[in-house]
């Protein structure tokens, strides 16, 4: 009944492994790498300011053609990474992306100590104008660099070390099987039971999700210890305070920020997940809900699924009623097979939009069974392609959006699609699941997010000294969690693995606020919408368009919100508040 399910085409970046292009493009980098070497080499600080210019538009050309063969890989891996051979090429591109890192290193550490005289001269001359963002983030990171030999020796053996432990999390999480009812179903496939219908099949999805984990925690455990030693040990030679201030300073977003977010999610959490889950026990009529029936559809919920189809047309008229052009880039998305969507063995479980590289288009993952989230979940991911589209105009070294701002499109495009949906509600108890649907994902994008971010703050703290043991490690998360959720959820023993299936621990230590900090920031925009709409689709593609090259306080301003303001926070988290009002009414 979902339809055909499209399947990617990754012709776009290369044929094959094989493609004549594609082994190209290897020598191609490995030469212009070689060349800017012997070109630019202890000679960045007496570079005129056009010559600079130049400089730069060579930087740039080496890592978008490394970005091309990278993207290309980390695809075909991400679809079948239960394939060694897939795996193989991935490490192969990783190892050279690697080595060409580490011989132009070089070049961002020179310009960091380029002369005051010289910096001023560059940062005020027409010729250099259109980088001057790039420059700032490269200036901000001048207090924590390290000698040029420490840096190529960090990059040359990122492949072998953190990057080796990232690769055996995602091959042995692609590995893992449940049996359920006598099937082999993949993680993708029981997560997806944790939101089913049947209460006793729910339970038996999360017992045996449990079970499972908990018998591969010893090397979830050893993979995530071992992250944050190595992160420990160059945060500290680097002379980073805290454990997310590395994360930070790529972000662009200042310390202090993040932990005004993360103390007004965590303030609130009584008034938004412990009293909505207090009222959903009331609605299953019990004191308490298992943590597997946590994300539970409501009792008399109409068992409505979305046809491929069906969905598309949701999320384009949705887009459309914004902007038009938003609508026609993410309808190109659907037209020339840019979604992998079918849920098979060997594809990673969630769902994302890679951005690959300016010249050619991003392409978006998931796993589509037809479910309403399911539906919000394309509408998120075309989000993040449609902001990767605009953003690409900006070229490839400043059309990377700062986390802070990189979930604007995304959970934006989800709420359009919430409006929508609800304003074609018939019934009034269609119309409560919805709302207690979309309460549920703010909840797990902000709330949950914010309880992970505490996880991690606390492992990363006590990691400094010693090894924890799993034991350790589930009690943290027991700990963090119940005070998230609250004494409406029952987390039993069986909930204490959980930690080790989330990947963003593994790929990107402290990411996980950037959930939160975009849905806030998108609930504060939404308000904006709703009170002036003159300019605000405008003012939009703006944000949208300007990529990597604005601070979060330059790219808010013209809606007039400032997330250094504390009580910024409150307008996001009072959208969520007074969802759950209504639900109580």
């Amino acid at each position: 009944m979902l339809g055909d399910l499209p399947n990617w085409d990754l012709k776009d970046l290369y044929k094959s492994d094989k493609d004549i292009n594609f082994q190209n493009d290897k020598e191609k980098a490995n030469n212009l790498a070689r060349e800017f070497k012997n070109n630019y080499k202890n000679r960045v600080n007496d570079l005129t300011s056009y010559e600079l210019k130049e400089a730069i538009e060579d930087y740039e050309e080496i890592n978008e053609t490394i970005g091309k063969l990278y993207s290309y890989v980390s695809l075909s891996f991400s679809i079948n990474t239960d394939k060694p051979e897939y795996g193989q090429k991935y490490q192969e591109i990783r190892e050279l992306a690697s080595k060409i890192h580490s011989d132009l290193i070089f070049f961002e550490l020179e310009i960091m100590n380029i002369s005051n005289e010289n910096s001023s001269s560059h940062m005020s001359n027409e010729n250099i104008s259109i980088w001057k963002p790039w420059l700032r983030r490269i200036f901000q990171r001048k207090p924590f660099q390290l000698s040029s030999d420490l840096e190529q020796f960090i990059a040359e053996k990122s492949p072998s070390g953190r990057g080796a432990w990232v690769r055996l999390f995602d091959e042995s999480s692609s590995d893992l099987r449940f049996n359920i009812k006598g099937d082999t179903i993949s993680e993708t496939e029981i997560l997806n039971l944790l939101s089913d219908q049947n209460p006793e099949l729910r339970k038996e999805a999360g017992l045996e999700f449990s079970r499972v984990l908990d018998e591969n925690k010893r090397t979830r455990s050893l993979i995530l210890n071992t992250i944050s030693r190595d992160k420990f040990i160059e945060d500290k030679k680097r002379g980073f305070k805290n454990p997310i201030s590395s994360r930070n300073l790529d972000n662009d977003v200042e310390d202090e920020v993040v932990k005004a977010l993360a103390e007004a999610v965590t303030a609130r959490f009584s008034d938004l997940s412990h009293r909505y889950y207090k009222l959903k026990s009331q609605w299953f009529g019990k004191e308490k809900l298992n943590w597997w029936d946590r994300n539970a559809p409501l009792p008399n919920k109409p068992n409505q699924k979305w046809s491929w189809n069906e969905a598309r047309e949701i999320v384009l008229s949705s887009f459309m009623e914004l902007s038009p052009e938003i609508a026609k880039i993410a309808g190109k998305f659907f037209d020339n097979n840019w979604i992998d969507a079918e849920i098979r063995n060997g594809k990673d479980s969630g769902a994302y939009s890679h951005p690959c590289v300016p010249e050619v288009h991003p392409y978006i993952l998931m796993n589509y069974s037809g479910k309403s989230r399911d539906v919000m979940t394309l509408a998120h991911e075309l989000g993040h392609g449609v902001h990767q589209t605009l953003a690409s105009e900006n070229g490839y070294l400043l059309s990377d959006t700062p986390l802070t701002l990189a979930e604007t499109a995304s959970v934006f495009g989800e709420m359009l699609v919430f409006q929508k949906l609800l304003s074609k509600a018939d019934t009034q108890e269609s119309k409560k699941s919805m709302i207690a649907e979309k309460v549920e994902d703010m909840l797990n994008t902000v709330v949950r997010q914010i309880a992970f971010h505490n996880f991690e703050t606390a492992f990363h703290d006590k990691r400094k000294s010693n090894e924890l043991m799993p034991e350790q490690i589930s009690e943290i998360w027991m700990e963090t969690q119940s005070q998230a959720l609250g004494g409406a959820i029952q987390l039993d023993d069986s909930y204490k693995p959980l930690w080790s299936y989330i990947p963003h621990f593994i790929h990107t230590p402290f990411y996980v606020y950037a959930y939160a900090f975009g849905d806030c920031l998108v609930n504060s925009l939404w308000q904006v919408r709703l009170s002036d709409t003159s300019n605000f689709t405008d003012n939009y593609l703006n944000l949208l368009k300007s990529g990597g090259k604005n601070h979060h306080k330059d790219a808010l301003s013209p809606f007039g919100l400032d997330a250094s303001d504390p009580k910024f926070w409150d307008i996001g988290l009072n959208t969520i508040s007074s969802l759950i009002d209504d639900l109580e009414k």
